[in-house]
């Protein structure tokens, strides 16, 4: 029986399946060529972005754990100051210096002050502290808002930091101060219930010499910092037993 020719509407989609196969890329990577890339890219492109993806995670999951650490380190900060005397014979005390370290060491403010008086005694051989150092300072004002701002919610930690604190004219809660020179236990065993001194206590617990000759306030408040540090559970226990006891 013999077969009838097809139609123009049968010609018509056979063609078009035709091209249609000639467009369709062969995913056979040796017989493919380059049409491999093409067929595959998008694969290849959601695995390379599912690593990317891994990889920022861990890097978020590390940077959170640094930023944990820094503001850990950033809590507890110590504090010293170094002053120049004014008024008749140099009696009283001026603002020269500020050094606010944090928990490791690290310098998170030192700044000389302009003086607000004339300057009757530098004090230099204790202070350390010249002319050419605070002539050129920063106001008064902006330094002792910049300290405010920067021990808000935080532990104080420092040698006689009661004068430190006079000479900025500010305050701090007692319960977030850690004086060194206040800490009766530590007092007791140093200085026989005295007031000791930062050098005293530096060379008793840590067995460092400091302030071997011009005081330098950002090695006190190193000094000051790794006392604590030393010492802070016990310290600690000591100040949540006294509350507990009022």
């Amino acid at each position: 029986m013999s077969t009838k020719s097809n139609s123009p509407g049968q010609r018509k989609l056979q063609s078009s399946m035709e091209r249609l196969q000639m467009q369709q890329p062969n995913i056979n990577r040796r017989a493919a060529g380059s049409n491999w890339q093409m067929a595959t890219g998008s694969e290849n492109q959601s695995a390379a972005d599912v690593g990317n993806a891994d990889e920022n995670v861990a890097l978020t999951k590390s940077a959170r754990n640094r930023l944990k650490r820094k503001a850990q380190h950033n809590r507890y900060l110590a504090m010293d100051c170094e002053m120049v005397g004014v008024g008749h014979n140099g009696q009283d005390a001026m603002l020269a210096r500020v050094s606010i370290v944090n928990k490791v060491g690290e310098v998170m403010l030192d700044k000389h002050v302009k003086p607000r008086q004339p300057v009757t005694d530098y004090r230099t051989s204790v202070s350390g502290i010249r002319p050419q150092d605070i002539e050129n300072g920063e106001d008064f004002k902006v330094v002792q808002e910049e300290v405010v701002k920067m021990l808000q919610g935080k532990i104080l930690v420092g040698h006689a930091l009661r004068n430190d604190l006079a000479v900025l004219g500010i305050k701090h809660p007692m319960v977030h101060i850690r004086d060194t020179s206040r800490y009766k236990p530590l007092c007791k065993v140093v200085s026989n219930g005295h007031t000791p001194s930062l050098k005293r206590l530096t060379m008793a617990v840590l067995g460092q010499e400091i302030q071997t000759g011009e005081h330098n306030s950002v090695e006190d408040a190193r000094a000051a910092m790794s006392i604590y540090n030393r010492i802070a559970d016990d310290w600690e226990k000591y100040i949540e037993k006294r509350q507990k006891q009022k």
